[in-house]
């Protein structure tokens, strides 16, 4: 069997919305995911596909040695996968990228590193601290703070670190914090020195503590509450008062807010970001798939025949893509619908149909299924409608269509099923009510989250798209706190702001 191919991918600091594009475009592919416990797990969901392997994390499980991980890595990718080693922040940067790049290559694997933002630098910035300044400091030096095991000297000097013009910054150093402390006092750093201590840079808990060098040990020794990961940034810029990027973080509608989103991993970005912009930490975890209909027949027997039907109806814009994809499959495009009345349930999907050149007759005025029937209702007497639409879902609209004289038809374009989350971290923080808010978009999203979480939803708020789907989760036992008026992504993100607030 031929090799397969090996991603050393950078994960960033710890905000999954800080990967980048390339990192999750190659999570994509991976048939495996050898992960570190530094890696925020919400990265995962860009590799949904993959088997996903935890290789350590501190006070919860064993920490795999290197070897163990290189050996796992190179079985995989011997055994012709395709192999994602996640590790946190960047993988040129204290991560023992080499070892792994040095055995990739005796064992003649293809490998690429795609490199992620580094902690030491994303400390800076999530603290407000520069870690250069004009005045200040024209240099940065990265130091670990946890040399090799077994080593009985230390290899860093530290007299000419001391002598450094400019910022250190120290990685892994809370075990020996006294012992790097020491060293740089005794090389000749004043001991008054300025230090912020930024401990889970870039996520919601993220604190930041100052003191002067000398207390560094007090600070960080046995007994204190400062647990790893954290980042030491040591020198003038560490005295500086929080730049205004740091206030504005802090000062956005939704800072401090965690919230779940249930979309489509490729929909949720729609919601993820404008949540995101106005502070929010966004987690994703997907509890509806979408993907093409098991059987064409139907789909493929309207398109055949469709000159003899009068209108049609988009429930969506997924219905939208996979119909015109399909109507392409065929050597066809938008003009074999020429004749036929076009409407659209919601905003989203009248521009799915302008995307493809189509111009719908009806958008009802409020994106419900009534309100579309009720804008129907003048061309349904004995007319022909289809109705394109999910696997799942109700007959609202093809009730209302029939009543008011219509023949109808529904053609299922896409399957619509429920995903069952692989994620004890999204379980725990559910339980522990760390996660504030929770968005369902669709009824069986919400049916979807009582099976998978049940009573732990009462430690969130929720978030529905419409009153249908308000109703759904209110017959399930659970509170509505927000419901979006228009029916809209941006509706449901107004909604969330109205009720914080």
């Amino acid at each position: 069997m031929m090799n397969g191919r090996v991603f050393l991918i950078g994960a960033g600091p710890g905000d999954p919305s800080l990967l980048t594009i390339r990192g999750a475009q190659l999570l994509r592919s991976a048939d495996v995911v050898l992960y570190d416990g530094l890696c925020n797990p919400e990265i995962l969901t860009h590799a949904p596909q993959a088997l996903q392997i935890c290789v350590g994390k501190h006070g919860q499980t064993r920490i795999w040695k290197q070897q163990e991980i290189i050996k796992e890595m190179i079985q995989h990718a011997s055994a012709g996968k395709v192999v994602a080693r996640l590790k946190g922040g960047d993988p040129a940067i204290f991560a023992r990228t080499a070892e792994e790049i040095d055995a990739l290559s005796e064992a003649g694997i293809e490998f690429e590193v795609a490199p992620g933002i580094t902690a030491a630098l994303a400390a800076g910035s999530f603290a407000g601290i520069p870690v250069t300044h004009r005045k200040h400091s024209s240099a940065v030096a990265l130091i670990t703070g946890h040399e090799e095991q077994g080593k009985t000297d230390s290899s860093l000097d530290w007299e000419a670190l001391a002598r450094f013009p400019g910022t250190l910054v120290i990685y892994m150093g809370v075990t020996t914090s006294k012992t790097w402390t020491e060293n740089l006092i005794k090389g000749g750093l004043s001991p008054d020195t300025p230090v912020a201590i930024v401990r889970r840079c870039s996520l919601p808990d993220q604190q930041v503590f100052r003191c002067p060098l000398r207390e560094i040990p007090q600070v960080l020794g046995k007994g204190n509450q400062i647990r790893p990961p954290v980042i030491v940034i040591i020198g003038a810029v560490a005295d500086l008062q929080p730049n205004a990027l740091q206030k504005f973080s802090n000062q956005r509608p939704l800072s401090g807010q965690t919230i779940l989103i249930t979309r489509p991993i490729e929909q949720a970005a729609s919601l993820a970001i404008p949540l995101q912009n106005l502070g929010a930490n966004v987690m994703i975890q997907p509890m509806i798939k979408i993907s093409t209909p098991k059987d064409w027949s139907e789909v493929d027997g309207v398109i055949n025949t469709i000159d003899q039907w009068s209108a049609m109806v988009f429930c969506s814009q997924n219905g939208v893509r996979y119909f015109i994809d399909r109507l392409h499959q065929k050597n066809l495009d938008c003009r074999h619908l020429a004749g036929l009345k076009i409407a659209a349930v919601g905003s989203k999907t009248e521009k799915a149909l302008r995307s493809h050149g189509i111009i719908a007759d009806v958008v009802p005025e409020q994106f419900n299924g009534e309100k579309l029937a009720e804008s129907l209702s003048c061309i349904a007497t004995n007319a022909r409608v289809l109705i394109v639409r999910a696997s799942r879902g109700n007959n609202r609209i093809a009730d209302l269509l029939v009543n008011a004289g219509a023949e109808v038809k529904q053609i299922v374009a896409y399957e619509h099923q429920d995903v069952t989350p692989n994620n004890d971290e999204l379980n725990n923080k559910m339980i522990r009510g760390e996660i504030d808010w929770v968005t369902a978009m669709s009824s069986e999203t919400v049916r979807n989250l009582v099976r998978c979480f049940g009573k732990s939803l009462n430690t969130t708020r929720l978030a529905t798209i419409s009153p249908a789907t308000s109703l759904v989760a209110k017959d399930a036992g659970l509170k509505v706190e927000a419901e979006a008026n228009p029916y809209t992504s941006q509706g449901l993100i107004q909604a969330i702001l109205e009720a914080v607030e």
